[in-house]
């Protein structure tokens, strides 16, 4: 794992947000950033070229969807996810664990692995922690992920207690099935919203020495409230030399506060799923663009934005194109909500440099006033 390194730069005094430097064998991530979610090898309606403009060190892809569509042989043919997309940055993959649980209705979880029938073509699928390590392989992603078990966020304590179990037994036997050097494979914290099963899985994977950590299984259902108490107790559990990475988060209050328990990276589907809805991400706020108020506002969505779509269109041109249900809409909306979660975490970062994170991010620090409100 020469490969790989976490370097700490900075750390917050008043809260446990850090600056850091991860190096990849395709380049660095500085931390904390937002990584965009390009599940099918590409981020949706975006190009490699805005995405490195857009300031995305590190994007993922998912290897459920894949292993699906084209399939890992093909792309391993085409010379590996970098070639395939044309990405030349680091990438991460999913192991495809939570799209495989979600399938309720069409999987069966056994300790060997999960049986589950692929809706494209309802041929039966036998995805264990060995095969969906091969896949990764194949991929060639920077960093693979562990195969894991993601109970919803309502089950009861029995259920989580048994899936983070077979979640570290599967993460040994993902650990012996890795062939590569040249890529990191991270490991994932489960528990529900149980501290107690979030800590000793934690301890467990620390044990294992792996070259990063995610805290999986948040944001599966549970209230906002429970998300940011899973995050702040198990953030500090996990190694201070090692990367920290929240999968699935991706509003500007989830990340703040779980950069403030000393979070890296994060990545969401968000951005670009309101893109293609028409909505955009204005300093944290979501504008709908259908909305007749926009018919005739000649001023770009976010005069501080760097992205393409603020530096040559205004809010009526990007109003006409989603009326007119333009394809163009979609691309420069996904695009700019893109930079905008991306430079969200930009700004933290220079914040923390300059020992103003409190000061300048302390808003999104406190809970949602619907929470304050539900407490009293």
């Amino acid at each position: 794992m020469s490969h790989f390194s976490f370097e700490l730069k900075k750390e917050c005094q008043d809260t446990k947000a850090r600056v850091g430097v991860f190096n990849t064998p395709h380049g660095i991530v500085e931390t904390p950033r937002f990584m965009p979610v390009g599940t099918l090898a590409n981020v949706k309606g975006i190009t490699p070229d805005h995405l490195a403009q857009a300031q995305a060190h590190m994007v993922l892809s998912n290897t459920y969807h894949l292993h699906l569509q084209p399939g890992e042989g093909i792309v391993k043919k085409a010379g590996g996810l970098h070639r395939f997309m044309a990405w030349d940055g680091p990438i991460l993959t999913d192991s495809g664990g939570f799209q495989v649980f979600s399938l309720s209705e069409m999987r069966k979880i056994r300790e060997e692995g999960v049986v589950f029938r692929s809706p494209k073509d309802g041929r039966l699928i036998d995805m264990t922690p060995e095969r969906s390590i091969q896949i990764q392989n194949d991929l060639g992603a920077d960093v693979i992920m562990a195969f894991d078990e993601c109970p919803p966020g309502d089950a009861g304590r029995d259920v989580v207690e048994a899936a983070t179990a077979r979640t570290y037994r599967w993460l040994k036997r993902c650990v012996a099935a890795h062939k590569r050097d040249d890529q990191a494979l991270f490991g994932i914290v489960q528990g529900g919203i149980f501290l107690d099963l979030r800590a000793k899985a934690a301890a467990e994977l620390v044990d294992l020495d792996l070259p990063g950590y995610a805290i999986g299984g948040v944001s599966v259902g549970e209230s906002p409230e429970n998300i940011r108490k899973v995050v702040q107790h198990t953030a500090p559990l996990l190694p201070k030399e090692k990367i920290r990475y929240l999968m699935g988060v991706g509003t500007y209050r989830e990340m703040a506060q779980a950069i403030a328990s000393g979070i890296d990276v994060f990545d969401c589907v968000i951005p670009t799923r309101l893109g293609r809805h028409g909505a955009a991400l204005v300093q944290g706020d979501r504008w709908n663009l259908k909305n007749a108020q926009f018919r005739e506002d000649f001023q770009p969505l976010d005069e501080t934005c760097p992205c393409y779509t603020c530096q040559n269109f205004t809010r009526a041109y990007l109003h006409h194109l989603i009326k007119a249900k333009e394809m163009l809409a979609y691309m420069l909306l996904s695009l700019h909500n893109v930079t905008e979660l991306i430079q969200f975490t930009v700004r933290i970062r220079e914040s923390i440099l300059g020992d103003r994170f409190v000061e300048d991010f302390g808003d999104w620090l406190e809970p949602e006033p619907s929470e304050k409100t539900n407490s009293c």
